[in-house]
């Protein structure tokens, strides 16, 4: 009986001993492969972090100074900025014709400045071809200049032909998404963000004056 006795207690302590080296060996495998993956999470969460500041860092184009921009790519387009300030009396050499676009396609009629058709439609707008025509109580100008720009700026867009008005289109877009991050949209590419059913346009009067050579 006291042998009996002496064995069990042999083997209790022999198990005993056994269960907690297993315990030790499986919390220090896990304490190795936590230690082997902290560098690596470390890594993704420093790149994640570059990434957010990177991001938020992106300069983003003022409506107000785009118009430099789109001048830069078109150094040749009219910028028809000899109007008088009812502030200064003097010329002011910053209220371009591109400015104005500018501030019409954006403040006026509430369209985004990142996509072809948009800006085709407040072209359209100068050209007489849709039912939004200009108009002088809301044009960009009327209320710090002494006389309003409307009329001059209208026969500037329509003595464009279409080559130049295509070239005005894309320096706007290229303008506007280059400084914001999200790049150019190719020609003829759906820009992310819309839906992907198909836009078709409906036919307008006068849409013909858009194909004016």
């Amino acid at each position: 009986m006291n042998r009996l006795k002496q064995g069990l207690s042999f083997l209790f302590v022999t198990l005993s001993v056994a269960i907690f080296t297993l315990l030790s060996w499986v919390l220090e495998s896990g304490e190795l492969s936590m230690s082997a993956l902290e560098p690596s999470l470390l890594r993704s969460s420093e790149s994640a972090s570059v990434q957010r500041v990177a991001q938020q860092s992106a300069p983003q184009v003022r409506v107000q100074d785009a118009w430099k921009l789109v001048y830069e790519k078109l150094p040749d387009f009219p910028i028809e900025n000899n109007y008088i300030s009812k502030e200064t009396g003097k010329v002011d050499p910053t209220n371009t014709l591109v400015g104005r676009l500018i501030r019409y396609h954006v403040f006026v009629k509430g369209r985004p400045p990142n996509y072809r058709f948009d800006w085709k439609l407040s072209l359209a707008d100068y050209l007489g071809a849709t039912p939004d025509y200009l108009v002088e109580s809301v044009y960009p100008g009327k209320d710090v200049l002494r006389s309003n720009p409307m009329e001059q700026d209208r026969a500037a867009i329509q003595r464009l032909n279409r080559a130049q008005r295509d070239a005005l289109v894309q320096a706007l877009v290229d303008v506007f998404t280059e400084n914001s991050g999200g790049g150019r949209t190719p020609a003829g590419e759906k820009p992310q963000g819309r839906s992907n059913s198909p836009e078709i346009p409906q036919p307008q009067p006068g849409d013909a004056k858009l194909l004016i050579p």
